[in-house]
């Protein structure tokens, strides 16, 4: 391979070198030297609309814009002179002038990137007051809120929708002065082919997007005398729950997360890793059915609600394909209000049920009409990773001095194959060691499947399993599910077990986790410090394969009887429906 030319320019007085197409903004913060952004969301959005990382270069008249100036050999770039202080403060003025001044109640502030720049360069009032535009809030869907009186036209949640998941549910409408982001003809999220994934929240600079809250029925029912409250915790909120409060990304906060929740006043904590564990022996069950009498392959995971929306909009022909199977936290609330009500004398009608998630589509999902048993819904109330950090605090609980405390029994068991679900290539990696078990006949000694780790969108591996070859595929980002699911449409595939989850990197970058700035995810692999935290857990683990789980052992013994029972399916398992698409 030959080597990358490199240019060598100026920035405020330091030479510097890069490589050849390294934009002027990245050639700084290569060197340390920050220049502003609000639009910029490297790899997504570098359109150069909001003018903040504007500089001077010598010799050219004007400003120029560095998050799409390239580098050029000899260059002599000024970030700071006092013209391009003034020019950032003026835009950051105008900005501010068309934008709600709610702070104090926005569930952003503090992480709010519009906040830190008027902080950062004095902006303490606002000079060029005029008209401003008044736009209706958007929360008739069950997981996000659309508020654009706090938008900023940046178009970053616009280039995660239509590049990162090629959904394209949102886009800049109207022109001039009535120029604002929406959907086509201005209809509800809840209207279009949004699948609820949250990516546009992630991305989001100020607080224009948000999760629907459900903090306040969770506290209704927590000061409920009368009320049997659960809570079942996600494993990817355990490898972030902690960036809330300041400590670093992808801390194992597991313990500290167990006493918070006790501390809160839910009668229960149990592991929704747990559930996981009943998912696989589940799923690996199906898939082991499907294998061996080679029918309806290739099985599909559905335990990512984003993706099961987004397939029953585009590719209702292939729904059969999709595992049966609920996703780990509804399996767990059926679970816990049969099973354990039962065993524990608890009245089932008198249960709710919370699940603390990474994914704001859960919002969704636990609302669907499949999702209960008898009358009774599997899941009351979604609460996302952010949303749980504001009930501590609002407990004025110091998190990071808790003392760690474990899971309530029985249902707190888990194994390290549950840890995994969180990241991409995990629910595969944590089927493909109990299929593989169950095809052989006996306890394999290998079960780390590295083929099927890492932070590609798409990854494929061939598994020999009692002989035969099985064809794997993971796919991360409804991008990549829909490069697959093409390929199975048009015949082109012959994989037999397919892992898809909606959000990039797994439910460990789901949009209910903490939200990181333009500017720590272009330095910071996010996805890899939590995932890694998972696979730390998963190592660490006693039991690491599903059907060793203990606790499940004595469900199915006591209960269930055998994976894919007729109780099991009652329970566990769900059916999927074509949903019609938004025509434009």
């Amino acid at each position: 391979m030959a080597e990358r030319k490199k240019v060598k320019l100026t920035i405020d007085g330091n030479l510097v070198e890069v490589d050849y197409g390294t934009t002027i903004l990245e050639a700084a913060r290569q060197n340390g030297i920050d220049i502003p952004t609000l639009c910029y969301l490297k790899g997504i959005n570098q359109i150069g609309d909001c003018r903040m990382c504007i500089v001077e270069v010598e010799g050219r008249k004007g400003f120029v814009t560095s998050c799409i100036q390239t580098a050029e050999d000899g260059m002599v770039v000024k970030t700071n002179t006092p013209d391009v202080m003034e020019a950032r403060r003026t835009i950051l003025d105008l900005i501010i002038s068309n934008h709600s001044k709610d702070c104090l109640t926005c569930t952003r502030s503090g992480n709010c990137e519009l906040q830190a720049l008027a902080i950062k360069f004095n902006v303490l009032h606002v000079e060029y007051e005029g008209e401003r535009n008044m736009h209706k809030i958007d929360d008739k869907s069950p997981a996000i809120v659309r508020d654009f009186n706090k938008c900023i036209l940046c178009r970053r949640c616009v280039a995660a929708c239509k590049r990162v998941q090629q959904i394209g549910a949102i886009d800049c409408i109207n022109r001039g002065f009535e120029s604002c982001i929406s959907t086509v003809g201005d209809h509800s999220l809840n209207d279009v082919d949004c699948t609820f994934c949250g990516q546009c929240i992630e991305a989001c600079p100020t607080g224009a997007l948000k999760e629907k809250e459900n903090i306040k029925e969770a506290w209704v029912r927590l000061k409920d005398p009368d009320t049997f409250i659960v809570v079942q915790t996600a494993p990817a909120v355990r490898a972030a729950l902690g960036e809330e409060f300041g400590m670093p990304i992808g801390t194992n906060v597991t313990g500290k997360m167990v006493t918070a929740l006790k501390k809160l006043g839910f009668d229960k904590v149990f592991d929704t890793n747990t559930g996981a564990d009943f998912t696989i022996m589940e799923e690996a069950n199906e898939f082991v059915e499907r294998f061996t009498k080679n029918e309806v392959l290739p099985m599909i995971t559905s335990c990512s609600p984003g993706w099961v929306r987004f397939a029953e909009k585009n590719y209702p022909d292939l729904l059969p394909h999709l595992s049966s199977c609920k996703s780990p936290h509804q399996m767990f609330g059926a679970i816990v209000k049969t099973y354990y009500a039962k065993k524990y004398n608890v009245d089932p009608k008198k249960i709710y049920m919370v699940s603390v998630m990474p994914c704001i589509a859960k919002k969704y999902e636990c609302q669907r009409p499949e999702m209960e048993v008898d009358g009774l819904r599997d899941v009351d109330c979604v609460l996302t990773t952010r949303e749980l950090a504001r009930m501590i605090k609002q407990s004025n609980i110091v998190f990071e001095k808790l003392e760690d405390n474990v899971f309530d029994d029985p249902m707190g068991e888990a194994t390290g194959a549950g840890a995994i679900f969180g990241t991409t290539g995990g629910v595969m990696e944590a089927a493909l060691r109990t299929a593989a078990d169950t095809i052989e006949q006996k306890d394999l000694g290998e079960f780390e499947y590295e083929e099927v780790r890492g932070g590609a969108g798409i990854k494929k591996a061939t598994i020999t399993i009692g002989g035969k070859e099985v064809k794997v595929v993971v796919a991360s980002g409804l991008a990549n599910a829909r490069k697959i699911m093409d390929e199975i449409r048009d015949g082109k595939a012959d994989y037999h077990f397919v892992e898809i989850m909606a959000c990039p990197g797994g439910c460990v970058m789901g949009g209910g986790q903490p939200i990181k700035s333009s500017k720590i995810r272009a330095e910071v692999d996010v996805r890899k410090l939590r995932a890694d935290c998972l696979y730390s857990i998963d190592e660490k683990s006693t039991v690491r394969k599903s059907h060793e789980n203990p606790i499940l052992k004595q469900i199915y013994a006591e209960y269930l009887e055998k994976p894919g029972s007729h109780l099991a399916h009652k329970l566990l398992h769900t059916t999927y429906h074509k949903q019609e698409k938004y025509e434009i």
